[in-house]
């Protein structure tokens, strides 16, 4: 692992950080209300625009479908340079990260040629229909139904009922990646088919869910009688549970960075608050902690660069990748906590014009377990990490080779 640029990687770091100087938006003081806000959203999508008219949105896509036609390490280093940045909140992230690049390696041309401009350009926007009530982690459980029935054009249509739920996003999104079961007859990892929807459709219901972090950005979403035509189809039918390999695989290494107060935070808050025996940092049992969430902060960021060297060689990261997500989640979840125990009152003050750092130790404690579920529990990274990096035996599977519909349900 080598932790320097090459001269190239000098280069164009040098070339993005003065683009991003120039043109980054400049930061106005103001509270962010997040993304249901118009005004938010607005400057999300302006600033996704300028990013793609200057090839710095989607860097490794191909230019004749709105991308830079860049290199992986390319958008490494730009993803490091633009973090440095105050930018607006990020709406994008599932559909650029999972949804599209799906649609790209799986879908046919015409749906290429239609969505993939539009979505690096931030006109639209998706979201992703995995998670059921029934099948969170096990993907591959899903009940939601697709019935071919005929089409009033000559062809074949489907026909969708069923519920998805935890859908990020979706009550903002203009499109969505679903994947429904089209065959209950096969076993569960072959009776499934991806398709593509217009979440504005007929037959589509989002209700969001409202979280204890005060917001509403997970959703319910209900398919009743929904028709769609087989154009939507991506990729082969009874091989979604293949196509969804792919978000999948995006999914982990599109969240798996975390994000919030860092442990430099938690040490320059315990530096100003006192306590009878002094500044809170002389609290030995506080030190500890401090030094080992920055030793496991220095571990996902070498973590990171094993990724970025391995883009820079041509090479295709393995799925170590999950390490970043099960360990980042659970150091965000342990310094909010340990944070909001300094501050005044153990932090129930949350109010960001007056809580320390704007509340943002609020708003991580609350996101922190969210995100633990999110692209994977940390139960099902674990299983990853352990037989796919360490390559331990795997866990024995008593429905493989069942039908789906004979599976028992608990009932």
């Amino acid at each position: 692992m080598d932790f320097n640029d090459t001269p190239e990687e000098a280069d164009y770091r040098a070339q993005a950080r003065a683009w991003l100087q120039a043109h980054a938006p400049r930061p106005t003081g103001k509270i962010d209300n997040g993304l249901d806000d118009p005004v938010s959203m607005d400057a999300s999508r302006a600033w996704q625009r300028e990013k793609a008219e200057a090839g710095y949105a989607c860097i490794t896509w191909p230019k004749q479908w709105g991308g830079g036609g860049g290199a992986a390490w390319q958008s490494v280093i730009f993803g490091q340079e633009e973090a440095r940045f105050e930018t607006p909140a990020n709406p994008f992230a599932i559909g650029l990260g999972m949804c599209v690049p799906t649609v790209m390696t799986a879908g046919n041309e015409a749906d290429k040629e239609r969505f993939v401009r539009p979505a690096a350009r931030g006109d639209e926007i998706w979201c992703q229909l995995f998670s059921e009530p029934a099948a969170g982690s096990d993907v591959a459980a899903a009940r939601t139904r697709a019935v071919r029935v005929p089409g009033k054009d000559g062809g074949d249509d489907w026909v969708i009922n069923g519920q998805k739920v935890w859908t990020s996003g979706a009550h903002f999104s203009d499109f969505g990646l679903l994947l429904a079961r089209t065959d209950p007859d096969a076993p569960k990892h072959k009776g499934l088919t991806m398709f593509w929807i217009d979440m504005k459709a007929p037959g589509v219901e989002v209700r969001p869910i409202h979280q204890m972090s005060g917001a509403s950005n997970f959703n319910e979403v209900y398919f009743t009688d929904l028709k769609i035509k087989d154009s939507q189809r991506i990729g082969e039918v009874g091989e979604g549970w293949r196509v969804s390999l792919v978000t999948l695989m995006n999914e982990r290494l599109a969240i798996g960075g975390g994000g919030g107060a860092g442990h430099r935070q938690v040490f320059k808050l315990a530096s100003e608050i006192a306590t009878l025996a002094g500044p809170a940092l002389k609290d030995t049992g506080l030190r500890e902690k401090i030094a080992d969430w920055y030793v496991q902060a220095e571990g996902l960021k070498y973590t990171r660069y094993r990724t970025m060297t391995a883009l820079s060689r041509g090479q295709t990261p393995g799925p170590e990748s999950s390490i970043g997500k099960v360990v980042s989640a659970t150091l965000m979840q342990d310094m909010a906590a340990a944070a909001l125990e300094l501050e005044d009152q153990f932090g129930i003050i949350s109010d960001p014009e007056l809580a320390p750092l704007a509340g943002a130790f609020q708003t991580a404690l609350m996101n922190a377990p969210g995100l633990r579920i999110a692209g994977g529990t940390d139960e099902i990274l674990r299983n990853i990490i352990a037989e796919r990096v360490l390559g331990l035996p795997q866990d024995v599977r008593l429905d493989k080779n069942v039908a789906f519909k004979d599976i028992p349900t608990g009932k």
